[in-house]
């Protein structure tokens, strides 16, 4: 079997929409899985609507969800001489033809037909004129569509269908100013790129018959497609603005991580049995045509959160705290000081299991990044009172020579609870107010092993000043 090539065809029109990136992500699997090659083309052929921000936009999504493609990223309009070259090549043929029908002659015919009940699908005068007898005139070069028959795409998802060929219209290929249109430009590209699958949605099931018209025309094996159900909104209706973000670069801001997104794009439309949480690893292993579901996924922002705590919780440190960086940076944060992402590195180990974003985790380790003199909240007020003075004032000279181990700050803690009558919480809430500054926070022992031995102490000396009786 020849190596698997697929791409991600996006247009630069606006911001990379959810839908492209889990197709974007199907691909990548698909191929990734196989040792294959995964490609990216930009199709900027709309000059009026693409932009250089939307192609960055692009990059940087593809860049945030890991999806790595390889060589360089193609730029269709930059082909547009290769497309028109096989338009010409067509034409020469005798498998295209020069249509000079002006716009208004074909409306004349499209409003007769309509008036006639007759099918609106224009039939060119010009399909079988002799060249020799062509007007000096603007014209459009259009395929020549089989007029009988059927056309079927054998779609991976879809399954076999049949479209009958009196349904196809001849295409225009080139247009009358001698550009090429968008759907000769897609066929040449995939053809000289080499794609042998084409994955993209299946809002696009309909052009696959007109495509394939120009690769039998020029004699070319087809691809082998899978067209991709559409991504709905909770209510069951097209995800657009109104259900939440549908940009990927939303989901990084509201500090989402890309292992979550990934899983969970793959589950969107796919499924490998009943799992739910998966690696990256285990989807390229697992994912093919078969677990695609036909009818459209609803995105369900539960299920995502769910997910993004899971990879949360088990992220490796290091690169969860680069990425944790990187949705500060994109959301306008504060930087933190070298000090302070060293800090929030050795805390990860105990706030990242309770956090579904990254936005949550730096509340729940808000305790490592806030300096002295501590703000205390209200709540945590409450807990420094007087009896709270004696606890911290048993506890805070003995802490000078404990050994800074957790069976040991324990042990202590639980021997001055003991000395002062009372349960082990009873010291764990004058603790929280004095580490954090908050009622809610990681163990007091995990506060205290993180912030070490002089910051705990020097906390606590602080938190006695603030006690009231």
């Amino acid at each position: 079997m020849s190596q698997v090539v697929t791409r991600i065809a996006p247009s630069p029109t606006g911001y990379m929409h959810i839908g492209t990136a889990r197709t974007a992500l199907f691909n990548w699997l698909y191929t990734r899985g196989r040792g294959g090659q995964f490609l990216l083309r930009i199709e900027d052929t709309d000059r009026e609507r693409s932009t250089p921000e939307a192609t960055d936009a692009i990059l940087r999504g593809m860049e945030w969800l890991g999806l790595d493609y390889d060589g360089e990223a193609v730029s269709q309009f930059e082909r547009a001489d290769r497309h028109a070259e096989v338009a010409h090549h067509l034409l020469n043929e005798g498998k295209a033809y020069k249509c000079f029908s002006t716009p208004e002659e074909i409306q004349e015919f499209r409003d007769s037909a309509r008036a006639e009940g007759r099918s609106t699908l224009f039939q060119s005068p010009w399909r079988d004129v002799d060249p020799n007898t062509h007007p000096d005139a603007p014209y459009v070069v259009r395929i020549k569509s089989p007029e009988t028959g059927v056309t079927v795409i054998h779609d991976q998802v879809q399954g076999d269908v049949t479209i009958k060929n009196d349904q196809l219209d001849d295409m225009v290929l080139l247009r009358s100013d001698g550009t090429p249109v968008y759907m000769l430009a897609v066929v040449v590209d995939d053809y000289d790129m080499g794609i042998t699958h084409v994955i993209r949605g299946d809002d696009h099931l309909n052009n696959a018959a007109r495509q394939m018209m120009i690769y039998n025309a020029m004699g070319w094996k087809l691809p082998v497609y899978a067209h991709l159900p559409l991504i709905l909104g909770e209510d069951g209706k097209k995800l657009s603005k109104r259900h939440g973000a549908t940009s990927v670069e939303d989901y990084q801001t509201m500090g989402y991580p890309a292992a979550g997104m990934r899983n969970y794009l793959a589950r969107l439309g796919w499924s490998h049995g009943d799992d739910e949480f998966f690696t990256d690893e285990q989807a390229k292993e697992w994912f093919d045509f078969g677990g695609i579901n036909k009818s459209a996924a609803r995105f369900d922002f539960k299920k995502l959160q769910n997910l993004s705590g899971q990879h949360i919780a088990a992220g490796d440190d290091a690169a969860l705290l680069q990425e944790i960086l990187a949705y500060r940076e994109k959301s306008d944060m504060a930087p933190l000081s070298d000090e302070m992402a060293a800090g929030l590195g050795r805390a990860l180990y105990c706030v990242k299991d309770r956090a579904k974003t990254f936005g949550e985790l730096i509340d729940i380790a808000r305790f490592i990044l806030v300096q002295r003199p501590l703000e205390i909240e209200e709540k945590a007020q409450k807990q420094l009172n007087s009896v709270s003075r004696s606890i911290l004032e048993t506890l805070t000279p003995q802490l000078h020579n404990v050994t800074w181990s957790r069976e040991a700050l324990e042990a202590l803690i639980n021997q001055v609870a003991e000395t002062h009558e009372v349960g082990f919480g009873k010291v764990a809430g004058p603790l929280r107010a004095a580490l954090a500054g908050q009622s809610v926070t990681p163990s007091v022992i995990d506060m205290m092993l993180v912030l070490g031995r002089d910051e705990s102490v020097a906390r606590l000396n602080d938190a006695k000043a603030q006690c009231h009786d």
